[in-house]
């Protein structure tokens, strides 16, 4: 009896071992099949996603296919090349304007380095002139009363005021030369003797620089005198200050002027010279 007890236990645990292990089996299996419905679920997002980013990759090779086509169009290719032959043109350009620009400096320097010795060579010659035109005043001033305008003798005070106007020219004192030659004018101004005064003031003006102040005054002179003895002197010094201003051109055609209209001047000798030493300055 014992035995068939003991039996019995036994096969009731058996049985609850097996029950045990078949409900244990069976979850056992329904976590796998869980857990294969996840991934094939994972696959299949992962697969969609592919296609997508498939899709996308071929959409973009499209694009990058069209734009090199576009690229490649003759038209384009046609632009692409004038924009090119446009810059290598430019930078010609600026090469040419460059070298162009060192050639003017150059010239310019050129220029004034001939202007400048023109100017040493004609203040040589207008000193020696200068010289002999206060010579021939002083002599003229100092003829018989006949021989002056307006009367005046070698001890009047228009010629002393004349002779002072003239001295302080010869001295280098253009400044007071200036005054004094403006004040003659404007004390004696119907003497015969303005021509000299006025030529000796732009005279004094060319010396003082004043340049344009003094074809101004030379203009004068020319214009209210124009049989005056010292017309010639006037276009002379009108060109020494066109000269300086650097107009060459018009220096040569007052020059040509005097040597045309007043052929029997002692001046037109060193006119001549002027002449041929401005037409030897190369533009």
């Amino acid at each position: 009896m014992r035995k068939l007890i003991l039996i019995s236990i036994c096969l009731l645990s058996v049985s609850q071992l097996a029950h045990a292990a078949l409900f244990d089996d069976k979850e056992a299996r329904q976590q796998i099949v869980d857990l294969q419905q996840k991934t094939d679920a994972q696959n299949q997002s992962t697969q969609a996603t592919l296609e997508a980013l498939k899709k996308s990759q071929q959409a973009l090779e499209e694009r990058v296919l069209s734009i090199e086509g576009v690229i490649k169009s003759q038209g384009l290719m046609d632009l692409l090349s004038q924009i090119d032959r446009l810059n290598e043109e430019l930078n010609k350009v600026k090469g040419d304007l460059e070298v162009a620009q060192h050639d003017i400096e150059v010239s310019q320097q050129r220029q004034k380095d001939l202007y400048a010795d023109t100017d040493g060579r004609l203040r040589k010659l207008e000193t020696g002139i200068s010289a002999n035109n206060s010579i021939s005043e002083n002599k003229e001033q100092a003829a018989p009363a006949g021989n002056v305008s307006a009367g005046p003798t070698e001890n009047s005070a228009e010629l002393k005021a004349l002779e002072n106007a003239q001295t302080l020219l010869k001295e280098g004192k253009y400044k007071d030369a200036f005054d004094a030659f403006d004040k003659f004018i404007q004390s004696y101004a119907n003497s015969k003797q303005v021509p000299n005064a006025q030529y000796g003031l732009g005279f004094a003006q060319f010396s003082l620089k004043n340049y344009k102040a003094a074809i101004a005054t030379q203009q004068k002179l020319i214009g209210q005198f124009p049989d005056s003895p010292k017309v010639p002197d006037a276009k002379f010094n009108i060109a020494n200050c066109q000269i300086q201003l650097s107009d060459i051109e018009g220096a040569k055609k007052t020059l040509r002027d005097l040597i045309a209209q007043h052929p029997t001047s002692e001046l037109i000798p060193n006119a001549k010279r002027r002449l041929t030493v401005l037409e030897s300055i190369k533009k």
